[in-house]
């Protein structure tokens, strides 16, 4: 069989190509990004999806990665976490893989874990798990170690205990005659589930008494028989461990059947949206919420003015943008130590205590984050919604230092 040979011009032609096309890889530093558009959640994966957009446009129009273009491939997994480990376990097979994984979700995120760390992938997510602060696995009380699995805020337990500890001190503050009834709702799933053993546990501690869970779905339906339940209960103090799709639908029939109750809820399940969907009835509700909400007096607003244009945005906004400005920076400390890979990222996300985002000062609580502790916040703002006139609000009640527990670490 004769050989066929390449005449010179074309074997450097070739070369030319390949060359071309591998600095234009080298130009350009590549996210995988799952969100959920079309699930039970979508109300939250809407507005984290456009701060994802805003935050890499503002990152590509003022200098990139150290004048790399910064690309988000973004997936709608419609909050299904088999999709999300077959969408991860595609990107990582190709041959541009992602460099940083921006998840979501908890089941996702958890699930994935295991696979974050033997592909050694930074990723960060909307998943505030307990089960991700332990890097080294020492606490004995997660499943494994998640040195690549980082999130801005309180963790899920965290942040209800915040908040059961600020309506402990309300209870006595009122004179409220005997134990305080808390109650602990959501559907069994494992973000919802995430907090309540730890929360339910400290609600115990602080003296309340800690009645049976309600359950209600993620997914938004009817809700008046959980509300009906809950207003026997005669509870003082109810947690909604759900998203915002379902606060909405639950606060509108639980105003039906007139219960009365002081509303706590995660981060994700409350916020400006979520109130004008509602109207009044929104009104009261408190959450632990670790951005500045929008037109806040604070330094950094001037910034998210400028990624985010002049249209108001929600927290979950806020927290979105916050996240990828957080990794806009590790990212440009990770290309300048050695370049861009995912020991070098974890390194970076390490470099800096009490870590704000360049621009971003009052917006984004400073973050502390170890390579023995994935806790990146210890103190948490409380803060409760207000309806004036129809138009959403806020009210700072109080921040609570809760520290960094031994007991609590990965629980």
């Amino acid at each position: 069989m004769k050989r066929k040979h390449c005449h010179p011009r074309m074997l450097l032609a070739t070369a030319a190509a390949v060359g071309v096309m591998g600095a234009a890889q080298a130009q350009t530093v590549v996210i995988g990004s799952l969100d959920d558009l079309t699930g039970p959640t979508s109300a939250n994966g809407k507005d984290f999806a456009a701060a994802k957009a805003d935050a890499v446009k503002w990152i590509n129009t003022h200098g990139g990665i150290n004048g790399k273009t910064l690309e988000m491939m973004s997936f709608d997994y419609s909050y299904k976490a088999p999709v999300a480990v077959t969408t991860y376990k595609k990107w990582m097979s190709e041959t541009t893989r992602p460099q940083v994984i921006y998840g979501y979700g908890t089941a996702d995120t958890e699930a994935l874990s295991a696979m974050v760390n033997t592909d050694k992938v930074v990723y960060l997510s909307h998943s505030f798990s307990a089960n991700l602060t332990d890097p080294t696995g020492g606490s004995k009380q997660v499943e494994r170690p998640t040195p690549y699995n980082f999130f801005h805020g309180p963790s899920y337990s965290d942040g209800c205990r915040a908040l059961v500890q600020w309506a402990a001190g309300d209870h006595k503050k009122k004179g409220g005659e005997g134990r305080a009834k808390f109650v602990y709702m959501g559907d069994n799933h494992p973000y919802p589930n995430s907090a309540k053993e730890a929360c339910m546990a400290y609600a115990g501690k602080l003296g309340m008494e800690v009645l049976p869970v309600i359950q209600y779905t993620m997914a938004p339906a009817d809700f008046k028989a959980q509300c009906l339940s809950l207003k026997e209960t005669g509870a003082q103090y109810t947690y909604l461990a759900n998203a915002a799709n379902a606060t909405i639908a639950l606060l509108k029939s639980c105003a039906t059947v007139g219960v009365k109750t002081q509303y706590l809820t995660n981060i994700y399940a409350y916020s400006e949206p979520v109130m004008s969907a509602i109207g009044e009835a929104a009104e009261g509700v408190i959450a632990p919420i670790h951005v500045a909400p929008w037109g806040s007096d604070v330094p950094g607003m001037a910034r998210v003015r400028e990624i985010a244009g002049a249209e108001p945005k929600s927290t979950f906004y806020m927290a979105a943008l916050c996240t990828v400005m957080y990794l806009r920076e590790a990212l440009i400390t990770a290309d300048k130590s050695g370049g861009i890979t995912g020991e070098n990222v974890r390194k970076a996300m390490y470099a800096k205590g009490d870590w704000v985002p360049e621009g971003l000062a009052g917006v984004c609580a400073p973050a502390n984050w170890t390579d023995k502790d994935h806790r990146s916040v210890a103190e948490v703002p409380v803060l409760q919604g207000t309806m004036a006139g129809g138009k959403p609000g806020w009210k700072r009640l109080d921040v609570i230092k809760l520290g960094r527990e031994a007991e609590w670490f990965g629980r």
